[in-house]
């Protein structure tokens, strides 16, 4: 096993595991057990469901609730859970309970995994890590079940409250509360927004700056670059969301309600379309600008190291910081004092080139065959891409040639952008030649 990992790279070992999770878990969907009508499911209709719930986009070709069993149900669920961990990090928990020694080789892959920096210290972060998710979550399920057990009773509410814990922590944004509703029934609740809020961004800020928050608490001075810039931009994010979907939805889906619910669901739509792919307000109903603003959050996703999809924060602000100071005439790259590396820059462009190449492609391909219009199809490739989840209704109606190209951008998008090019190159241990070509300058722009 350790010789056959060692052939391959550890962003192919990463890419593989979740190949092989939703491989495993689109096989157990395809069963009788997993329906409600215990007849066998369309491979390419489980296919896409195991990809959506291993990703954690949460586009859905059938109602989570009425249509999967509660099998099915957990099945999704436990895809939820490992897609959103990472498949090496659930495999490392099962080996520090079993008091197994994790090898060197399984430490760098869980470094890549989790998106740290450092190989010292990883057995510490999986710890940190399993012990953080269990108590969010459980903590979210307890907030949940107040709402949930008097609605749909003692055992089902636990349950209910559970799966949307998970989804949430996760960025999943699956639901079991039918007819593709999700939670436009709790739009004015705070306690429900609230908790699923906070499971969204805890989920999404990444594993790594966890650690950072409980070490360093209110003294920002002390955290890292790469925190303080996930932590600025999650807020950033955040408030200009909010901002926007109050201003434009005013009239629209929030005409009629009082200030402090038009605020909460703006900021729900705010923190939610960014990757987590949950709702209150109908998005078949948004106006044009609130669309635009939700592809642009869906585009940006979550931060590195997280349950989150997207081009990430930290992507985005490096280009935006590139391109303020390329217009100020400087050559380097500068914040809080610190300087960023020009590679990173270099991996940003590429990270966001990737997305759209991918987005608009899949655009023309997907147009070329469904008679839905441009907007929906585009809003419903960005969601997929960003591993969001949110849908204007056409999941369920798109052939399969369309779910097929929904299912890379959704995988595509859950490992990373920059990594799905890395599996595709060639082998590490072929070496580029020391060469430098001569320098010519063209003309661009």
């Amino acid at each position: 096993m350790n010789k056959w990992l060692y052939k391959l790279s550890y962003t192919r070992i990463i890419a593989l595991s979740f190949v092989f999770v939703i491989l495993l878990g689109s096989l157990l969907l395809m069963l009788p057990v997993s329906s409600v009508q215990g007849t066998w499911t369309p491979f390419i209709d489980t296919l896409f469901t195991s990809v959506s719930a291993t990703c954690v986009t949460g586009l859905a070709v059938y109602d989570t609730g009425f249509y999967w069993s509660f099998f099915g149900q957990i099945v999704i669920l436990c895809m939820i859970q490992i897609g959103g961990l990472g498949f090496m990090t659930v495999i490392s928990m099962f080996s520090i309970f079993l008091k197994r020694k994790i090898s060197l080789t399984e430490r760098q892959i869980l470094m890549q995994s989790a998106g740290n920096m450092r190989l010292s210290g990883m057995v510490r972060l999986v710890k940190r890590i399993i012990l953080g998710t269990v108590i969010f979550e459980l903590t979210g399920a307890l907030l949940l079940a107040i709402r949930f057990i008097p609605r749909y009773g003692f055992w089902k509410g636990i349950y209910f409250s559970i799966f949307h814990s998970i989804s949430a922590f996760c960025n999943a944004g699956f639901d079991l509360l039918g007819n593709s509703q999700s939670f436009t029934a709790f739009e004015g609740d705070w306690l429900l927004n609230i908790t699923i809020m906070f499971l969204i961004v805890i989920g999404g800020i990444g594993f790594l700056v966890w650690g950072e928050i409980h070490k360093n608490t209110y003294h920002f001075s002390r955290y890292s670059l790469h925190a303080k810039i996930v932590l600025l931009m999650t807020i950033f994010l955040i408030i200009a969301g909010s901002i926007g979907f109050f201003l434009f939805e005013y009239h629209g889906n929030l005409e009629g309600y009082p200030i402090w619910k038009k605020i909460l669901s703006s900021t729900f739509m705010s923190v939610t379309t960014r990757t987590a792919g949950f709702n209150t307000m109908r998005m078949d109903t948004l106006s044009n600008s609130s669309i635009l603003l939700s592809l642009v959050l869906m585009f940006i996703g979550g931060s590195p190291g997280s349950t989150a999809g997207g081009i990430k924060t930290t992507t985005a602000a490096v280009v935006i910081l590139a391109l303020i100071n390329l217009s100020k005439g400087k050559n380097d790259v500068t914040i809080f004092k610190k300087r960023l590396d020009n590679s990173m820059i270099k991996h940003a462009a590429v990270i966001i080139i990737t997305y759209l190449s991918g987005i608009l492609f899949a655009g023309m391909a997907i147009c070329a065959v469904e008679s839905f219009t441009l907007s929906s199809v585009i809003f419903e490739i960005v969601s997929a891409a960003g591993t969001v989840g949110l849908s204007q209704g056409i999941t369920s109606s798109l052939c399969a040639f369309s779910k097929l190209i929904l299912i890379v951008l959704m995988y595509g998008g859950r490992i990373g952008g920059f990594s799905l090019l890395m599996v595709f190159r060639e082998s590490s241990k072929e070496r580029e030649m020391p060469l430098r070509r001569p320098v010519e300058k063209i003309l661009i722009g």
